[in-house]
């Protein structure tokens, strides 16, 4: 029978064993025994044990080196830790951290046999990801005592720890682990049991999507990769990361996360059953949607499928002059970027006093950079000599690239291009910078759909270093052409992607946003403890709620809608919380109130 959680009080956790002795096993003992607790690690394997004392310490003689630790504080931390082959030896542990495989039926038989091993007062933590939580707990002779602490990879480094309660969790029980998260010089972040908690909740729909994305063709792994970090500033692409995780990992995980959900967006993309029965699971396997120079290593080697350098058969047609329609930040940006690499450019607004406007903007732009010592006057004066502002199209008659940077309406920008055709000369490229609007329409507004493209660059554009390149099925290969080598020559990373909503990053951040909103909505978690857990656990630059009130909410509702038009799948449907605040008025910093209030300038 269990016993009452008021009949024993908790033990401050000073001992604690670690159940399962590979990468995170040994992270978690490494974190442990840093902040002065009794460590038993237990693994069936005498190997897997070895590996993990010869791997504790190299890093406590590394941080030795680092001057993160004196070699007295390096000893007395290795002989805090003791392991064994035997559960046994958890018998007077005052937590027990397993992290064995993901497995129910492992973990249900490591949970069973502790339960006749430890003491009435000992708590049972599983470290899982994906399982549930309260079915061992339920199945446990110690409900009450059973929680979830799922640590992320590498422990040591990693700030988050998601500290999961079941309805069965005895409230005392979470405090004392939220406790010692504190004391391991973690962020705790408190949450219900559902697969994936908070932060692989919204971590690996996004992942599942661009496998799915890149299984269909759409982009290639580097150019995906190389958009999400670019575009978002994150520190690895997805695919990359699903080979980090295991690709076997994310499918058990998106499994889970199925079965509970049933949202098409987390049904396991078919590419990550076909890798993982192939035994490409990524860097452990030395094979997944890359190739590593050898198993375990991270060491990204060529295949058959990276691209070859310089891999162009066509030539590109001459660009010397680029005229900017726009008079907004994004349009006096693309007109700064372009100045600065030497193009003589034509800024064009609806008015000579919105076109001098956007001149001015400039120029304060290009003073902060002197003031930075990032340029020098002379040059700034150079860039702002290149820019002529103007009230008229019609001075678009000579530019070899048009790019437009107008309102994302689509009336709007088929009117401007209708104009470009009447006044642009034979062969020049005409471009739109639009985020979400299909390209093929702008292209059919004019009588030259051959030589019309989007460049979408990311704001602020002068910082922002990609550029998704989007050719329609009328795209001339050469018009192609010409703007990857204009993205060369402005110093941009320029990524392939076919013309359909969102192309690689709204297509791929929106779903995860929008996923953000319905947690919130569902009252999983909180809007601090989503940020929190998608900066410390997903290594996000900004948290979800952050992001959204910064790009705007009713811009975000309008990439929702049309990410949802294009795909017809109802998981894409906008979260009802975020149509309700548009609707108020709620629009985020730019009214002074998004899902969080700001002082109003």
């Amino acid at each position: 029978m269990a016993t009452p959680l008021s009949d024993t009080s908790l033990s401050p956790l000073k001992t604690i064993a670690v159940v399962g002795l590979g990468t995170m096993g040994t992270g978690i003992t490494e974190v442990l025994a840093r902040a002065g607790r009794e460590v038993v690690g237990i693994d069936i394997s005498e190997a897997a044990a070895a590996r993990s004392v010869a791997a504790l310490e190299i890093s406590t003689a590394h941080a030795v080196e680092r001057g993160r630790l004196t070699a007295q504080e390096r000893a007395d931390l290795l002989a805090r830790v003791r392991t064994s082959t035997a559960l046994t030896a958890a018998a007077d542990a005052d937590l027990v951290i397993e992290v064995a495989p993901e497995s129910y039926e492992i973990k249900h038989q490591i949970f069973r046999e502790l339960d006749g091993i430890v003491r009435p007062g000992t708590i049972l933590a599983t470290g899982t990801n994906a399982l549930s939580v309260t079915r061992l707990a339920a199945d446990s002779a110690r409900p009450e005592r059973v929680l979830g602490l799922h640590f992320f990879n590498p422990a040591p480094a990693m700030k988050l720890v998601e500290v999961v309660s079941s309805v069965l969790t005895a409230p005392q029980a979470v405090t004392a682990v939220t406790d010692l998260a504190v004391e391991l010089g973690k962020e705790p972040v408190a949450v219900g049991d559902r697969p994936g908690f908070v932060a692989d909740g919204l971590l690996f729909g996004y992942l599942n999507q661009a496998a799915a994305m890149y299984e269909a063709k759409y982009a290639s792994r580097e150019d995906i990769d190389a958009a999400m970090r670019l575009g978002c500033g994150l520190p690895m692409g997805p695919l990359a990361l699903l080979d980090l995780i295991g690709v076997d990992t994310a499918r058990t995980v998106l499994e889970a996360m199925y079965a509970e959900s049933r949202d098409r967006l987390h049904a396991p993309a078919p590419i990550l059953k076909q890798l993982s029965e192939a035994g490409l699971t990524g860097r452990k396997a030395g094979r997944g949607f890359y190739t590593y120079e050898a198993p375990g290593s991270g060491t990204v080697v060529r295949d058959a499928l990276t691209p070859l350098d310089g891999d162009t058969l066509t030539a590109g047609r001459a660009v010397r002059s680029v005229g900017v329609a726009g008079s907004g930040t994004m349009a006096s940006g693309i007109a700064e970027v372009f100045a600065k690499a030497g193009f003589e450019v034509v800024l064009a607004a609806r008015s000579a006093e919105k076109a001098q406007a956007a001149k001015a903007r400039i120029g304060k732009s290009l003073s902060r950079s002197v003031d930075k010592g990032r340029l020098t006057a002379e040059a700034a004066a150079q860039t702002l000599d290149r820019i002529t502002a103007t009230g008229s199209y019609d001075d678009f008659a000579d530019v070899d690239l048009a790019l437009e940077a107008v309102a994302e309406d689509l009336a709007v920008k088929q009117q401007l291009f209708a104009t470009l055709d009447k006044v642009c000369k034979p062969g020049a490229v005409l471009a739109t910078t639009t985020s979400s609007l299909p390209v093929v329409a702008c292209a059919r507004a004019t009588s030259r759909p051959q030589d019309v493209i989007g460049m979408h660059f990311f704001n602020p554009a002068p910082a922002m270093k990609l550029v998704e390149v989007v050719r329609t099925v009328l795209t001339a290969d050469d018009v192609h052409a010409t703007v990857r080598e204009v993205c060369a020559r402005i110093r941009k990373h320029p990524v392939d992607c076919g013309d359909r909503a969102g192309f690689i990053v709204n297509a791929l951040l929106f779903p995860y946003l929008n996923n953000a909103i319905k947690m919130v909505q569902e009252h999983y978690a909180s809007l601090d403890d989503i940020d929190a857990a998608m900066r410390l656990g997903g290594g996000y630059p900004m948290g979800p709620f952050e992001l959204l009130d910064v790009v705007g909410l009713d811009v975000s509702l309008a990439i929702e809608k049309v990410l949802h038009r294009e795909f017809r799948d109802p998981g894409l449907a906008p979260a009802p919380l975020l149509e309700h605040l548009v609707a108020a008025g709620c629009l985020g910093r730019k009214t002074g109130r998004g899902f969080r209030e700001y002082a109003r300038r």
